[in-house]
């Protein structure tokens, strides 16, 4: 699915926490076809004569007809439940639901977000589902390795079924590539470190060309009038998550963002393999190589990458079609460069489907939960070629369509599925507070109003919160 920026995602995070303290189970005026409080308790639901309508939310517009094709099948084999599926965008997505919560019009059904369940799992808003998916048979060790794990809550229950995942690679363009005479094959061996940058950044010096034609690498380069930047910045510093800004650089020296993940109780924002790879990454800035903050912040990096201002940008899976529809611009793929460790690295986000514990329709929301997390329903997610789906029939399906499309995403999204080169995403409590103290300290830092150092205070604010 479509993912925003990690500026934004904080933002919807941080309305979350403002209405943590008001949030109560309510009801919802839906069906009432059984499957009442208790469920939310972790009591197996009966889905046996499940019936009525489940109002499922997402947010993806793209995705919202291919899941109509799967709400049409799962129709056809239950005819006694109807899914009706609302789309907002993600500005209004996390607040409608929030909202939602309070005022007992949450849906029965919606996709659920890393960032956000912690929260939601506190607050009672969310159904375990562990006893239903037994009773009904239901594995949950047929997804890619690792994301039904991520969404194990600290009690031991599980709160949603995978239904896709991400990686993240290099977008470039291929003119400026070519103008440059630089080879697809040179970008596919890249290697960086964070003290010189590697030949990641000759390559991003090189791409780089000020308004008089002059490359980054040459006397005379003008870094405060650049026509073309070697590498872009995908609309902000990243925060403490960095998943499409520095996450691929950092998963390269050893570092972790917790002791353990999920469920971590301390953050390591003051370890030298962070805060280099920050110091490094302002240091593209500096150097001309890689726009301001400034003049990323509320921009589509998507939308300046189709303008042809980027000659390359990080960014993740679910952007590939966008960033493949730009009318004059021929796009290419490129796999993240290979670190200190000698191997490449990207973060591993999931979605998954949850139900609300206020829905009045919780048998028929779990026969709908149960198939969007089967091979049936994340097959025909898998053939759009949109996403990749959790379970690896999909995922196949995905890389095919894409393949039919032209794009080659073995090489460069699934390469870190298939080498092991993926680490999951920080799941821990005291999401939202913590977001609200590393993104302007790393903001501050790629501004250039802090050094990198400053991030070791930062971290101590972060690990007070656990006690």
């Amino acid at each position: 699915m479509s993912r925003p920026t990690w500026r934004t995602a904080g933002a919807a995070i941080t309305a979350v926490a403002a209405l943590a303290l008001s949030l109560t189970a309510c009801s919802s005026g839906g069906d009432t076809t059984g499957g009442g409080s208790a469920a939310a308790t972790g009591e197996a639901i009966d889905t046996s004569n499940a019936s009525g309508t489940v109002n499922y939310w997402l947010w993806d517009s793209n995705q919202k007809p291919i899941y109509q094709q799967c709400a049409d099948a799962f129709h056809t084999a239950n005819p006694n439940i109807t899914v009706k599926i609302t789309q907002y965008s993600w500005d209004d997505y996390w607040t409608n639901i929030t909202n939602g919560f309070v005022a007992g019009t949450a849906p029965d059904v919606f996709t659920n977000h890393l960032s956000k369940y912690p929260e939601f799992v506190t607050q009672g808003q969310l159904v375990p589902l562990d006893a239903t998916l037994a009773k009904d048979g239901v594995a949950t060790d047929t997804y890619q390795k690792g994301l039904a794990d991520l969404w194990v809550g600290q009690d031991g229950q599980r709160y949603g079924l995978p239904k896709d995942f991400d990686t993240v690679a290099i977008f470039y363009n291929k003119k400026l590539i070519s103008d440059a005479g630089v080879s697809d094959s040179d970008l596919a061996s890249m290697t960086w470190n964070p003290t010189d940058g590697g030949t990641y950044e000759k390559m991003i010096a090189h791409l780089t060309v000020d308004a008089n034609g002059k490359r980054g690498d040459e006397a005379g380069f003008d870094k405060n009038h650049v026509k073309v930047y070697g590498l872009g910045l995908d609309g902000g510093s990243g925060g403490g998550n960095g998943q499409t800004q520095w996450s691929m650089y950092s998963g390269t020296t050893g570092w972790t963002v917790t002791d353990k993940n999920p469920w971590g109780t301390h953050y390591n924002y003051d370890k030298p393999e962070f805060q280099n790879t920050i110091a490094w990454m302002r240091s593209l800035i500096e150097k001309g190589y890689m726009p301001s903050l400034e003049s990323v912040t509320g921009q589509s990096s998507a939308d300046i990458f189709g303008a042809g201002k980027y000659a390359m940008i990080t960014n993740g899976s679910w952007m590939i079609n966008q960033m493949f529809g730009y009318k004059g611009v021929e796009t290419g793929l490129a796999p993240t460069p290979t670190g200190p460790d000698g191997k490449r690295s990207s973060m591993y986000n999931g979605l998954a489907d949850s139900i609300w514990a206020g829905s009045q329709n919780k048998p028929a929301a779990a026969k709908w939960v149960e198939y969007l997390g089967s091979a049936a329903c994340q097959d025909i997610v898998g053939k759009s070629g949109v996403v990749f789906p959790a379970i690896p029939s999909g995922t196949d399906a995905a890389a095919a369509a894409f393949q039919a499309k032209g794009i080659d995403v073995d090489s460069s999204f699934l390469v870190h599925v298939k080498d092991g080169t993926t680490f999951l995403f920080p799941i821990t409590d005291h999401a939202s507070e913590i977001n609200n103290i590393m993104t302007p300290a790393v903001d501050a830092v790629f501004t250039g109003k802090a050094t990198a150092d400053s991030l070791t205070a930062a971290n101590d604010q972060v690990n007070q919160l656990f006690g």
